[in-house]
């Protein structure tokens, strides 16, 4: 069985975590406890939901309203990636903060690579800037 922190409410959810290979797995749990570590720390952000969103696992702020829905899943590229809303300028902002530090699809997502170490200042940058989208 997975650990993770913190545990799952969602049993959905904690499905489709188990759904995923194993080593795309470990990298979504990793985001996943990254995303809500940062929520904790960022104020104005508040407690997330976890739910399923086409099918992937999604964070959102309901009661603060403060972001924009955050999705992990497994790009058909291969790998695993973390989603954002394309309507959004969350990914061409961090984009030109980091042109050549990750592999981008679009305005929508940021991918990688199984067997890579996850570049953790960076992407908390992402998240929060996700978090907190909606307070600009």
């Amino acid at each position: 069985m997975m650990q993770a922190f913190p545990s799952f409410d969602n049993p959905a959810v904690a499905a489709a975590y188990e759904s995923f290979p194993q080593p795309e797995r470990e990298g979504l749990l990793a985001l996943r406890d990254l995303i809500f570590a940062t929520a904790a720390e960022t104020p104005g952000v508040g407690p997330l939901e976890e739910c399923l969103k086409w099918g992937q696992p999604a964070y959102l702020t309901p009661q603060t309203g403060s972001g924009s829905t955050i999705r992990l899943g497994l790009p058909k590229q291969g790998g695993f990636a973390l989603y954002t809303n394309c309507r959004t300028t969350l990914i061409p902002d961090f984009r030109s903060l980091f042109p050549d530090d990750f592999q981008y699809e679009g305005n929508r997502a940021v991918h990688f690579k199984e067997a890579a170490p996850l570049p953790l200042d960076p992407l908390r940058l992402l998240i929060r800037s996700a978090l907190t989208y909606h307070l600009k």
